[in-house]
């Protein structure tokens, strides 16, 4: 099957014809290499597409251009409006990860301190205990749980009903997962390590798993894709002053 002009261009969008104008060699190899998750096969399009948008929309990137780009790309491989939105629950409950740095920290700081935490109010916690009956229960929670039960159980609450939902199998949610904490944008892991592990579980290839690495990888070159179109600005803009001032 021929491959489509975006499929083929995979993470990049009309900057990579002026970076191909003024270095040619460069782009070529580039562009081989960025691309190679949407031409090696090892995931099916839809959700090389899928992870993209996951990169581009987690909440420690925020990239409109690529988030649009990949909405557009995934639903042409047949995504779901659900398992788009799925995405974007996990893109928002990566946010919890500030916790899982500061809470332990607050902790040990606190008693270095002599300072003592107000004993948390005792209640029901049955949105943590479904994570940990799913297996999506992080160690690295606990801390929080015990200073905040209640607001804990509450977050947990929107994690349970995104992984438990079906929407997605095992082994995506898993790689899709691990996209978010991998990222270098984020760089998380405990998480990392954990979604590996699960992934591999559900049934994921060693191959898989890298291909998802790779996907991360070629998220950098966002950074030709926001910057060659307003470099081409400054020098036109530059170029058009000069020809003025002569």
């Amino acid at each position: 099957m021929a491959m489509t002009a975006s499929a083929e261009t995979g993470p990049w969008d009309a900057a990579l014809a002026q970076v191909r104008e003024w270095d040619p060699a460069w782009a070529a190899v580039c562009e081989t290499v960025s691309t190679s998750p949407w031409k090696s096969g090892v995931l099916s399009p839809k959700l090389v597409e899928l992870v993209s948008l996951a990169i581009n929309v987690a909440c420690t990137s925020l990239n409109e251009d690529g988030t649009r780009r990949h909405i557009r790309k995934a639903l042409d491989a047949g995504a779901s409006r659900d398992e788009i939105l799925f995405v974007f629950k996990c893109a928002s409950v990566m946010a919890i990860h500030s916790c899982s740095l500061g809470a332990p920290i607050l902790i040990e700081e606190a008693k270095a301190a002599g300072v003592q935490p107000k004993p948390a109010s005792p209640v029901a916690t049955p949105a943590c205990d479904r994570m940990k009956a799913i297996g999506q229960w992080n160690e690295a929670w606990d801390p929080f749980l015990a200073l905040d039960p209640g607001w804990t159980d509450g977050f947990m609450a929107m994690g349970a009903n995104i992984y438990g939902s079906g929407v997605m199998a095992p082994k995506e949610v898993e790689l899709l997962s691990m996209a978010f904490d991998a990222s270098f944008t984020h760089m998380y892991a405990p998480g990392t390590r954990r979604h590996i592990r699960n992934a591999l579980k559900a049934g994921a290839s060693m191959e898989e798993v890298f291909e998802v690495l790779k996907l991360c990888v070629a998220q950098g070159v966002q950074a030709c894709n926001l910057g060659a179109p307003i470099l081409a600005e400054e020098l036109a803009r530059r170029a058009k002053a000069d020809v003025h001032r002569s």
